[in-house]
């Protein structure tokens, strides 16, 4: 999925949290099996490339779970989140690398080959089916919170309950470790007199946007996260950091809501019921606005 997890764990059985944490990473690797693009034979490549046929393909509920969640996000969202952009991933992967903007050419034709309408899911039977060929699914948005999100649950099996799973930057938390009143969590990642530290714990706290990941191409800063209309990263320099009941919810809207944008996002987290803060970067970080 591109990035690293690490486990915290609060207990006293170092046997047992050594033991913990080897399934929990474990089924991170097998979830990575399932979920990476960037693994030719995994499942979602798999499913990718039936495209150029249109079948039907029984999925894991794993990746049926996810698709059918990143499908209705993308509803909610007019396409701001949209899982089969895969074709523009791709594209701005050479893009950053080469350090130069897509071709004109390159960039529509990636832009038509999307659209979740395309992706079609059997609710009765569990099974997937893509109807444009070429379409190429990109998880890259939700995956890492989902795993997360597994990962705790495997570590609850042996008891381990005081937990936290980092999925690159991404929080999922079990119990608050002993003797605190939660996990320790500074919004952003950054120190910022504006910004509260909170104290977490049974929730997921994700964040996003373009002022770390990004490619500065001809004096512009282009993020790695794409806008599935224009075609091009995010240039507004905003950080957004969702907390939600699991790390599948903030993982995808801290995505979504990047993309969004603070007026548009502030609408579909009121009907959620989730938090938001969202920071602009200018000379330094600021807080732009802070959404309850």
């Amino acid at each position: 999925m591109g990035t690293d997890f690490s486990i915290i764990i609060d207990h006293d059985n170092k046997v047992l949290c050594s033991n913990a944490a080897d399934a929990a990473f474990e089924e991170a690797a097998r979830l990575n099996n399932i979920f990476s693009d960037y693994i030719a034979d995994s499942e979602l490549s798999l499913l990718s490339q039936s495209s150029y046929t249109g079948n039907k393909v029984k999925l894991s509920d794993e990746l049926f779970e996810v698709l059918r969640y990143s499908k209705s996000l993308a509803g909610k969202t007019n396409q701001a989140f949209d899982p089969t952009i895969g074709q523009l991933s791709r594209l701005w992967r050479i893009s950053r690398f080469r350090k130069s903007l897509p071709a004109e050419k390159s960039l529509l034709h990636a832009l038509s080959l999307k659209g979740t309408e395309y992706l079609q899911l059997n609710e009765t039977t569990g099974e997937a089916s893509l109807h444009k060929p070429g379409i190429i699914l990109d998880l890259g948005g939700i995956a890492k919170g989902y795993t997360a999100d597994k990962m705790i649950k495997t570590l609850d099996k042996f008891g381990i309950a005081r937990c936290l799973v980092d999925a690159g930057g991404d929080l999922t938390l079990g119990n608050k470790p002993r003797g605190k009143s939660g996990w320790k969590i500074e919004i952003g990642g950054k120190k910022h007199p504006d910004l509260p530290i909170l104290a977490l714990d049974n929730c997921a706290i994700a964040t996003s946007g373009d002022t770390s990941q990004f490619v500065d191409i001809n004096g512009t800063r282009y993020s790695h996260i794409l806008n599935s209309i224009t075609g091009y990263g995010l240039k507004n320099l905003l950080q957004v950091t969702v907390i939600a009941e699991n790390g599948m919810i903030a993982d995808s809207l801290a995505t979504a809501c990047s993309i969004l944008g603070p007026t548009r996002a502030k609408k579909l987290l009121n009907k959620e019921d989730f938090k938001a803060f969202f920071l602009f970067q200018k000379s330094e970080m600021e807080v732009l606005e802070i959404l309850e």
